[in-house]
């Protein structure tokens, strides 16, 4: 399913990307707007509930994360750059009120006719701190399902 997927660990980052089959502001809008995040963001088997979400520089996403065991996660992400349909660049907040989590997410949309290059790049303070995020929250493999997730929602969009 996954169509030119590269994926790479290192020390401290996580980098997923593919060439998805979608216009690049139709990748961009369903990766923006609540009503389309709550279809597919998360790994297999999370729901989303968005509280507010306002994409712009300085703006914030709170989202609680419904896992298929009953656990909710809480989420803050605050944008540090928003250059619409280009690139978002943002924090994952551990502000007390989320998960014990923080890191900074890259993510760029770059067009390719009518396909959207997709590069979404986690960078954890330490190589310590991603062990941790992996070890107790399935990090890798989770980022890797969130991005078959929205292929996956996409290749629905166009049917």
């Amino acid at each position: 399913m996954a169509n030119e997927a590269i994926d790479k660990v290192t020390d401290r980052e996580m980098i997923f990307g593919r060439l998805l089959n979608s216009p690049r502001e139709l990748v961009w809008k369903v990766w923006t707007d609540p009503l389309h995040l709550a279809h597919w963001f998360g790994p297999n088997g999370f729901t989303i509930t968005t509280h507010n979400m306002d994409v712009e520089k300085d703006g914030s996403w709170r989202f609680m994360m419904h896992g298929p065991d009953g656990r909710d996660y809480p989420n803050k992400i605050i944008y540090l750059e928003v250059v619409k349909p280009e690139r978002l660049v943002y924090r994952h907040a551990d502000d007390g009120e989320t998960e014990p989590v923080s890191f900074r997410v890259t993510i760029t949309f770059e067009e390719e006719g009518n396909k959207t290059r997709l590069s979404m790049r986690m960078v954890f303070e330490s190589p310590e701190e991603l062990q941790r995020v992996e070890r107790e929250y399935g990090a890798i493999e989770g980022g890797k399902q969130n991005i078959a997730r929205l292929e996956e929602y996409l290749t629905a969009l166009g049917d």
